[in-house]
């Protein structure tokens, strides 16, 4: 028995609708030892998502993702996906663990992927004092959607920055102090990050150990850090961040962090490449707002100091369809490849340009419906003017039962940031059940 690509799209949106109707009431009760630190904890979730993609032919990312592949309008995906948490406590010791495990299928492929986001043992012999080896998701900076600060981290998601991430293999130290007076509380987190041939291999050159370091400061009800990475597998870098309550409903931050010496390849129209080598400023700033109503705003703008000007990418984009011109007109696949070998760098990143404004609206209880949130993000590339628009439901009124819906929009003409994307649309659906 086949199921359509439309029934496959259809189903989480029923189960959302059919869901939404239902009402949950539990009794409260408090029992203590719930609060009770347990010897071992695990937990995670199941999850099955289905995705309706509507492919932008004329982008020159589906072009190069699609290269000696049939052409296709659309794509029908499905996924499911399992996360463990877990956590064993022994003295003063406790090792954790997360894992990722994914099957996916679509009309193209079968893939599926084991991989440990996580796996670490720490040792606290004071509460001010933690020392920890293995692999860690270190998560640096107060921006929402980026973290120019992230020294020492995958880079989020900017569809998603709340989804766990796979870490780094490290070795790491907290050093908290408390104190009375306009400093608060102090705290310094040393880091070694060392990178070989099959160890955090894709954060740079292999044999170095990455010594970097953030130092906490709460100073005046305002959290501050300064962070370090020191020249490496990767260029030296150093930042800072800040977050501050305005009120108790008003929250500013910002971010800011220098790159010495960092290489941006540089193509033209032709496939002529230079390295252009210099000292790279980012920086984020941003606030986060709630009303009397429970909406919550988050705005922000994000200057990528390693990203492409609007005109860089454009030589970039002319590239790709010299390249495909060439090689429909004399089977030279040359230039081609050249374009495949730089749109899977820098070019090739989620958010590859220069400045970037952020905006999300979600309102709790919409509708009046207990338990269900509408949301609505837009993100823009500032120099281009190109935008991508994401409306967005979610229900969580059964119990570990989460039912989300989400539907990107990319707007922008040929030659902008979201206009050459791979999708021109793509409709999510899924379904999460904790445990």
């Amino acid at each position: 028995m086949s199921v359509s690509p439309g029934a496959r799209v259809r189903w989480p949106l029923a189960l959302l609708l059919l869901t939404a109707n239902a009402w949950a009431a539990e009794e409260y009760s408090f029992d203590s030892s719930a609060f009770e630190k347990k010897p071992f904890e695990l937990g995670g979730y199941l999850q099955l998502k289905q995705e309706d993609f509507a492919l932008n032919r004329n982008g020159v990312f589906y072009k190069l993702g699609n290269y000696g592949r049939p052409q296709r309008e659309g794509l029908d995906r499905t996924t499911g996906t399992m996360e463990l948490v877990g956590k064993l406590r022994q003295g003063i010791g406790t090792f954790d663990f997360h894992t990722h495990s994914g099957l996916q299928r679509d009309q193209l492929a079968h893939d599926h992927d084991n991989t440990l986001y996580e796996a670490a043992y720490s040792v606290s012999p004071d509460p001010g004092v933690t020392m920890e080896a293995g692999k860690r998701t270190l998560r640096w900076g107060k921006g929402y959607a980026w973290n120019p600060i992230g020294f020492v981290e995958r880079p989020k998601d900017p569809n998603d920055p709340e989804l766990a991430r796979e870490g780094l293999v490290m070795a790491n130290c907290d050093l908290i102090f408390n104190r009375e007076g306009a400093l608060q509380t102090i705290a310094f987190t040393p880091v070694l990050l060392p990178v070989g041939n099959d160890l955090n291999s894709d954060f740079g050159a292999a044999g170095h150990f990455n010594p970097a370091a953030k130092l906490y400061l709460l100073y005046r009800d305002t959290d501050i850090d300064f962070a370090w990475q020191g020249k490496g597998s990767r260029p030296g870098r150093f930042g800072m961040d800040f977050s501050r309550n305005l009120a108790s409903n008003f929250e500013i931050h910002g971010e800011w962090a220098r790159i010495r010496q960092f290489p941006k390849p540089v193509t033209d129209a032709t496939g002529r490449v230079t390295t252009e080598v210099g000292n790279a400023t980012s920086y984020l700033l941003g606030l986060r707002y709630l009303t009397e109503s429970d909406t919550t705003y988050i705005a922000e703008y994000y200057r990528n100091g390693t990203g492409y000007s609007d005109e860089q990418a454009r030589q970039f984009y002319q590239l790709v369809n010299t390249a495909f011109t060439q090689l429909q007109e004399t089977g030279n696949g040359v230039l081609l490849q050249k374009a495949l070998s730089l749109s899977q760098g820098s070019y090739g990143r989620p958010n590859p340009g220069k400045d970037y404004l952020y905006f999300r609206a979600q309102q709790k209880d919409a509708l009046g419906v207990v338990y269900f949130q509408a949301a609505l993000t837009a993100m823009m590339n500032v120099q281009d003017r190109s935008y991508q628009l994401t409306p967005e439901l979610l229900y969580t009124g059964v119990k570990n039962l989460d039912l989300r819906m989400r539907l990107f929009l990319f707007q922008g003409g040929a030659g902008t940031d979201f206009g050459e994307k791979q999708n021109s649309r793509k409709l999510e659906l899924y379904a999460r059940y904790y445990f």
